[in-house]
C-alpha cells in the first residue's frame, strides 16, 4: 500500500511521469516551525541531474507545502506537499507497451492491477520516493526537537569496492560515531566518507556507465542520540520495521543491522555486549555495539547502524533479449535517462525512511509513557 506509519503516518502518490508526486504527512506535533526550507534540502540532495554519475534527467524537485502549515508553524493537520515533474518524457518509454523490461516491474504490475503505467517505472520509480523524503524531512525535524537525534547515510560499497564495515574495526565504529551529512557531501559525488576507496567507487560507476551498464552497492546509516525504549514486540520490534521501511525503498535487496551477516562468524563471548554505568553521565551502556542499538526489538541508547543493498539499476541503455506480452521474442532498446548506479542518491532516502520509522516509534513510545504516568506513575526501571 501508499501508507506508512501508524501515529507518524504518510501517503505518498505520483507516478514517474504524471503532473506531481507528493505526499500527505498526518501525526505532526502542531506548533513546529516549518516551511518549504527544512524540506528542499533532503529533495534536493535526492534529485536527479547532480552529477555525470546520476541520471541526466533534470528536475529541480523543488517543494511546495499546500496545507498544515499557518504562518511557518504546523497545525496538527494533515501536511500536503507536492512537487511538479517538469523534465518527463513519456514517449522514451513506448517500447515497453509491447516489451517488459527485463527485472523491472512492467510484467509484474501488469500481472496485479490489468493495468500499468505506460511511462517509466510509474509507482516502482524512484520518482516515488520525492514523498518519502519531504515527509522524512519533517520526521527529523522532530526527532531534533524531541532527543536531538541525528541520522547520516553514506556509500559504503559499489561493486566489489567497499569500505570496513567490520563491527569490531574500531576506525568504522569511529566513523559511525562522528561522521556527518557535511563531510559525506563533501566527500564527492559517490558519497563516500573514505578517500581512500572513493576514487575506485566513482571508476567503478563510470565503467559501467560508460558500457551502457549499471552497477550496484551499499548505503550505510547511523543514528544517534536514540532514546532508550522504542520498539514494540513482537512484530513491530525495531529492526523490523526498519527493515520493512528500507525494502520498501525501489532496487533494495538486502538488509542488515548491526554485526550482521559478519555476526554469524563471531562466537557469543565476543558477540554479546557487555552493559556498563557510564561514570560522566551516569548512563546505562554497552562496552560494544554488536547489537547494532537494538536489543529485544527496542532501542538501548546505543548508535543504531545498518546497511542497505541496492541491485543494479534494471533499465539499462543496452540492448536485451526478452519476449514481447504476447509471446513473441525480441530486443529491447530502453531509451529513458537511468542511474548507473542508485547509492549516491539513495543516501537522503534511506535518512528519510529511518526517520519516519524512529518518529512513529517515538510518538508510540511517548503515548505509552503518558499512560503509564497516571495509571502506574509508581513504575520505573
Amino acid at each position: 500500500m501508499s501508507t506508512f506509519g501508524k501515529l507518524f503516518r504518510v501517503s505518498t502518490y505520483g507516478e514517474s511521469h504524471c503532473k506531481s508526486v507528493g505526499c500527505i504527512v498526518d501525526g505532526v506535533p502542531p506548533g513546529i516551525a516549518l516551511t518549504e526550507d527544512d524540506i528542499q534540502p533532503q529533495l534536493t540532495r535526492r534529485r536527479p541531474g547532480q552529477s555525470a554519475l546520476t541520471t541526466p534527467r533534470n528536475e529541480a524537485d523543488a517543494v511546495q507545502i499546500q496545507s498544515g502549515t499557518e504562518n511557518g508553524k504546523t497545525l496538527g493537520s494533515p501536511i500536503g506537499m507536492l512537487v511538479q515533474n517538469k523534465d518527463h518524457r513519456p514517449h522514451d518509454y513506448s517500447e515497453t507497451d509491447v516489451y517488459p523490461r527485463p527485472s523491472h516491474a512492467d510484467y509484474t504490475y501488469l500481472a496485479k492491477y490489468g493495468i500499468k503505467s505506460s511511462s517509466g517505472g510509474g509507482r516502482s520509480s524512484a520518482r516515488e520516493t520525492i514523498g518519502r523524503v519531504a515527509a522524512g524531512a519533517i520526521a527529523e525535524k522532530v526527532l531534533k526537537l524531541a532527543n536531538n537525534v541525528e541520522i547520516v547515510a553514506f556509500v559504503s560499497s559499489v561493486g566489489p569496492v567497499s569500505i570496513d564495515r567490520d563491527p569490531r574495526s574500531e576506525s568504522f565504529q569511529n566513523l559511525l560515531s562522528t561522521i556527518t551529512r557535511e563531510q559525506v557531501d563533501a566527500a564527492g559525488p559517490i558519497r563516500c566518507p573514505d578517500p581512500s576507496v572513493a576514487d575506485e567507487m566513482i571508476k567503478q560507476v563510470e565503467k559501467y556507465r560508460d558500457a551502457k551498464d549499471s552497477i550496484g552497492g551499499v548505503v550505510t546509516c547511523v543514528i544517534r542520540n536514540v532514546p532508550v525504549g522504542l520498539g514494540e514486540p513482537a512484530f513491530d520490534k525495531l529492526e523490523a520495521l526498519l527493515a520493512h521501511a528500507m525494502l520498501s525503498i525501489p532496487a533494495t535487496k538486502a538488509f542488515e543491522i548491526g554485526s550482521g551477516f559478519i555476526g554469524t562468524n563471531i562466537p557469543g563471548s565476543s558477540h554479546n555486549d557487555p552493559f556498563y554505568i557510564d561514570p560522566s553521565t551516569g548512563r546505562f551502556r554497552t562496552k560494544t555495539n554488536n547489537s547494532g542499538g537494538i536489543q529485544g526489538g527496542i532501542t538501548n541508547g546505543e548508535n543504531i547502524y545498518f546497511s542497505v543493498a541496492f541491485k543494479p539499476p534494471a533499465t539499462i541503455s543496452q540492448e536485451q533479449s526478452t519476449t514481447s506480452y504476447d509471446g513473441v521474442d525480441g530486443i529491447l532498446a530502453a531509451r529513458g535517462r537511468h542511474d548507473p548506479n542508485v547509492t549516491p542518491r539513495a543516501v537522503p532516502i534511506v535518512e528519510a525512511m529511518a526517520a519516519l520509522v524512529l518518529a512513529d516509534a517515538l510518538l508510540i513510545q511517548k503515548a505509552r509513557e503518558a499512560t503509564r504516568s497516571f495509571v502506574n506513575p509508581e513504575s520505573s526501571i
